[in-house]
C-alpha cells in the first residue's frame, strides 16, 4: 500500500482518483484500512462526500479512525447533521470511540446549533475519560462559546487542573464573543497575576474585549504590554490594535499605528477603512479606500462591505450601486456571503425592494449573518410580515436559525400578534437550548404584546439571573395588557432588591402610575428619576405630563410641559388632552393655539382631544369650529371625530343635529357612534328617538358589550322592563356578557383593584371602614 500513496497525492481531478480506486479494488488492496482512509479523505476533499460515504459504507468493519476521519470530512463541508449521524451510529460499534473523534463532534454540535446533544457528547466525554485531553477541552470551550453558553464553558475552564496559554485565550475569546468583555478582560487580568506567558493570540482577543467596552485607558495598557513584553506583533495583532483603539476614538492613536505597519496589505487597509467608520469619519473612510486603489492593494469583501457602509451613512447611495458594480466586475464575493447585509441596506433606503430580492435569492441558505441582516432590515421598516416569511424560507433553505434570528422573528410575531407562529419558534428555542438572556427577553416580549401575560410571567419567573431588559421587558408587559397593579409591584420588587433601573423602567412604571390615577406613587417615581441621576428625554417627560395630568395634578403637569427642552405633537397632546378631560376648556384651546404658533402641525389626535374637551365642557360652537378647522390643516375627520362631535352634540341636547352628522357620514356608522347617539337620548330622555333610531342601531354587528349595556339601561330607565330583558337576552344569543367593573383604592401607600365577585381581599375591614368614613363625610 505504502507504493500507492504517491498516487493520492497526484490525483488532482475527480476522474484520476476515481481510476485508482478502481485500480484499488481489482487489486483487492480497497479491503487495506489505510487506502480506504485515504480515499475517503481525497474523496471529501474533491467535495464528493457521497463517493466518501459510499467507500466507507462498502469497507466490512472501520476502525476509529476511519471514522474519525469521515466525521472530520463532514465537518469540513458543513455537514453537521450527517456528522452527528455517524456518532450515533459509532456508539454502537465497539472499539470505534477515541479521544479524535470528539473535537469533531463537538464541532458538528456547534454548527449545528445542538446544545442538547452538546451536552450529552460532554457526558460521553467525562465518561471515556477524556476531560482532561487538552484538545477536547478546548473543543468543548469552542462548542459552549459559539452557543452562548458562557457558564458551562466557564465550569470546564475552572475543573481544568493545568491551564495553559491556549486554555487562557479560548476562555477570553470565549467571553468576548458572548458579549461579556468585561469578564474577558478579568480573565486577562486573573491570566497576568497567575504569571502565565502572554502572546498575539491572547492580546488579540484582549484589545477586541477593550474595543467592545470602549475603555481607551485599558487599551493604552493592553498596547503598553505588548511593547514592554515583546510580543511579536503580526498582521492580526496590528489591525487589531487599531480596530481598539478606532472602537475607544482614539482615531489618532489607530493612524499612528497604521502608519507604523512596514507592508500595507488589504487587511490593514480594511482595518483603517473600518476605524474611520468607528468614529463617524465615513468621508475620510471613502478617502483611504481610493488610496488603497491607488497603491494597488485589491480590495476583499470586507473592504467593501466597510466602503458601503459608508456609503449609506453619507447618503451616497450611487457611489454605493458603483461599489457594488466593482465587486460584480471584479469577482469579489459573488455568493454576496458578506456583502448581502449591506447591499440589502443600501438598496432599502433607495426604495428598490426588487433589488433586496434579489440580494435574497443570491445569498440563498449560505450565510445566517446575512439572513439575520435582512430580517432585521424588514422589521425595522415595518414589513413584519415580510420578515417573517424570509424567518421561514430561511428555514426551507435549510439554514439553522440562531439567538438573534429567533429573536427577530418574536419581535415581529409580537408587533403582528402571531401567537402561533411564536408558538412554534418557542418550541425550536426549547429544542435547541437557545435559553439565553437575548432570546428570553424576546420571548416574554412577544407574549406579552400578543395579550398572553400570564405565559410572560412564567418564563420570567422560571430565570435565575434576572438582568435589567428582563426586568423592563416584563413591567413593560404587565402595563401594557392592563394590569398595572402587578406592573408596581414587580417594580418595588425590583427596586427593594437593588436592582440598576434606567429610562425605560421609569416609563414603564410612569405609565402604569398613569392608568391606576396613582398620584402619590408616580411623584416617588419622578424624585427617584431625579436623585438617581437617570437621563430624562423626550418620552419620559411627556410621559409624566401626562401621568400628572391624569392623576388630576394640573399643575405638575404643567410644569413639566413647561420645562420641556423639545416638545412633539405627541407633548402637546397630552397637554390638551389633560386640560380637556377636566374641563378646562379655554385652556386647552390657548395651548392648541399656542401649539399652531410655534410650527407644530396638530394631527388627528390632537382634534380629538380638543374635540373631547369641547364636549366634556359642552363648547358646542367651538367645537363645530374646530372640526371645521380640520380640513384647513389637511385633515380628513375619521369615524372617532365623527363620534366626538355626536358625543358633543348629543350631551348638548341637539340630538337631531347629531343624527344628521351620522347620517352625513362617508364611512360605515360603527357602535360607539350610535353609542354616543344613545347616551344622548338617555340623558335629555328622548325615548322617542331611541324608538326611532331603534333599527339602524340593532342592524350593526358588533362585540361591543357595553354598547348592548347602553341600550338595556335606557329601557330599564324607562321601565320597559320587557325590552330590557329581550336585549339581555339578545347579548345572550351571541355570546356577549356584560364586562364587569372594578374598584381600585389606595391604603397605606399600597394600591388594592378588585371587582363584583373577587374573592375578599384581607384588607377588605380596611375599606368598608374607609367607604364608611367617605359616605359619613359626604353627607356632611
Amino acid at each position: 500500500m505504502t507504493l500507492y500513496m504517491p498516487l493520492f497525492r497526484s490525483c488532482t481531478v475527480p476522474r484520476t482518483l476515481a481510476q485508482l480506486h478502481a485500480h484499488l479494488v481489482v487489486s483487492g488492496l480497497h479491503r487495506d484500512p489505510q487506502a480506504s482512509t485515504k480515499l475517503i479523505e481525497s474523496y471529501a476533499q474533491m467535495g464528493s462526500l457521497q463517493s466518501s460515504t459510499h467507500v466507507f459504507k462498502t469497507f466490512p468493519n472501520p476502525d476509529s479512525f476511519m471514522c474519525g476521519v469521515l466525521m472530520k470530512c463532514f465537518v469540513w463541508n458543513h455537514c453537521f447533521q450527517e456528522a452527528i449521524l455517524l456518532y450515533h451510529e459509532m456508539l454502537h460499534r465497539e472499539n470505534c470511540m477515541n479521544r479524535f473523534i470528539f473535537p469533531s463532534v463537538l464541532r458538528a454540535c456547534s454548527g449545528f446549533g445542538d446544545m442538547g446533544v452538546g451536552g450529552k457528547v460532554h457526558g460521553r466525554i467525562i465518561k471515556s475519560g477524556f476531560d482532561s485531553d487538552a484538545v477536547v477541552e478546548t473543543s468543548l470551550f469552542g462548542l459552549y462559546g459559539e452557543l452562548g453558553s458562557l457558564g458551562d464553558a466557564r465550569k470546564v475552564f475552572d475543573a481544568m487542573p493545568v491551564r495553559d496559554v491556549v486554555s487562557w485565550s479560548s476562555i477570553i475569546s470565549c467571553s468576548v464573543e458572548n458579549g461579556e468583555a468585561s469578564e474577558g478582560l478579568d480573565m486577562f487580568r486573573w491570566m497576568v497575576f497567575e504569571g502565565v506567558e502572554l502572546d498575539s493570540v491572547t492580546m488579540l482577543c484582549v484589545a477586541e474585549a477593550c474595543g467592545e467596552l470602549a475603555l481607551l485607558r485599558e487599551a493604552r495598557s493592553v498596547h503598553g504590554h505588548v511593547v514592554r513584553r515583546g510580543i511579536k506583533t503580526d498582521g492580526s495583532l496590528d489591525n487589531s490594535l487599531i480596530s481598539m483603539y478606532s472602537k475607544c476614538g482614539d482615531l489618532q492613536s489607530a493612524k499612528t499605528i497604521f502608519r507604523s505597519v512596514t507592508h500595507w496589505d488589504t487587511a490593514s487597509w480594511t482595518a483603517m477603512i473600518s476605524g474611520y467608520n468607528q468614529t463617524g469619519s465615513f468621508s475620510e473612510a471613502l478617502d483611504a479606500f481610493v488610496e488603497m486603489q491607488e497603491s494597488k492593494v485589491e480590495p476583499n469583501s470586507v473592504t467593501l462591505m466597510c466602503v458601503l457602509r459608508s456609503c449609506i451613512r453619507l447618503g451616497l447611495h450611487r457611489e454605493g450601486s458603483s461599489v457594488h458594480c466593482f465587486a460584480i466586475r471584479n469577482g469579489v464575493d459573488p455568493d454576496l456571503d458578506f456583502l448581502g447585509s449591506a447591499l440589502f441596506e443600501l438598496y432599502s433606503e433607495i426604495g428598490g425592494l426588487s433589488y433586496c430580492q434579489k440580494v435574497i435569492n443570491t445569498i440563498g441558505g449560505r450565510n445566517v449573518v446575512s439572513w439575520n441582516t435582512i430580517i432585521s432590515g424588514y422589521c425595522q421598516k415595518g414589513l413584519l410580515r415580510e420578515a417573517l416569511v424570509l424567518f421561514v424560507q430561511m428555514q426551507t433553505q435549510g439554514l439553522m436559525p440562531d439567538s438573534f434570528s429567533m429573536s427577530s422573528a418574536l419581535s415581529a410575531c409580537g408587533k403582528v400578534g402571531s401567537l402561533e407562529l411564536g408558538h412554534q419558534i418557542h418550541g425550536h428555542i426549547i429544542k435547541r437550548s437557545y435559553l439565553d438572556e437575548f432570546v428570553l427577553n424576546s420571548l416574554i416580549d412577544m407574549y406579552s404584546k400578543c395579550g398572553f401575560v400570564d405565559s410572560a410571567y412564567m418564563i420570567f419567573d422560571k430565570i435565575k439571573h434576572l438582568g435589567l431588559v428582563t426586568w423592563n421587558a416584563m413591567i413593560s408587559g404587565f402595563s401594557q395588557n392592563g394590569n398595572p397593579v402587578m406592573a408596581i409591584g414587580l417594580f418595588d420588587e425590583m427596586y427593594l432588591n437593588c436592582h440598576e433601573i434606567n429610562e425605560v423602567t421609569i416609563l414603564s412604571i410612569i405609565q402604569a402610575c398613569s392608568e391606576l390615577g396613582y398620584l402619590e406613587k408616580g411623584k416617588w417615581v419622578h424624585h427617584k428619576l431625579i436623585t438617581l441621576g437617570i437621563r430624562k428625554d423626550l418620552f419620559t417627560d411627556t410621559a409624566l405630563t401626562d401621568m400628572y395630568a391624569k392623576c388630576g395634578d394640573l399643575r405638575s403637569a404643567q410644569g413639566v410641559f413647561d420645562m420641556m427642552e423639545e416638545r412633539s405633537v405627541v407633548s402637546w397632546s397630552v397637554m390638551i388632552a389633560g386640560y380637556g378631560m377636566h374641563g378646562r376648556i379655554n385652556a386647552a384651546t390657548s395651548l392648541f393655539d399656542q401649539m399652531v404658533e410655534t410650527g407644530v402641525q396638530p394631527n388627528e389626535i390632537i382634534f380629538m382631544n380638543i374635540l373631547s374637551a369641547c364636549s366634556h365642557a359642552g363648547a358646542v360652537e367651538k367645537g363645530r369650529f374646530y372640526f371645521r378647522s380640520m380640513r384647513d390643516f389637511g385633515i380628513e375627520p375619521t369615524a372617532e371625530h365623527f363620534a366626538c362631535m355626536v358625543d358633543l352634540l348629543s350631551r348638548a341636547g341637539d340630538l337631531n343635529g347629531a343624527y344628521e352628522i351620522i347620517k352625513s357620514m362617508p364611512t360605515p356608522v360603527d357602535a360607539s357612534i350610535w353609542g354616543a347617539l344613545l347616551n344622548g337620548c338617555r340623558i335629555h330622555q328622548r325615548m322617542d328617538m331611541i324608538e326611532s333610531i331603534k333599527r339602524d342601531v340593532l342592524d350593526i354587528s358588533t362585540d361591543d358589550t357595553g354598547y348592548y349595556t347602553l341600550f338595556s339601561n335606557i329601557y330599564a330607565e324607562g321601565g320597559n322592563w320587557d325590552e330590557f330583558g329581550n336585549v339581555r337576552l339578545m347579548m345572550k344569543g351571541i355570546g356577549l356578557r356584560k364586562v364587569p367593573g372594578y374598584s381600585i383604592i389606595e391604603l397605606d401607600k399600597q394600591v388594592h383593584r378588585f371587582g363584583a365577585g373577587d374573592t375578599p381581599l384581607p384588607q377588605m375591614k380596611e375599606v368598608y371602614s374607609f367607604l364608611e368614613k367617605f359616605q359619613s363625610l359626604a353627607r356632611e
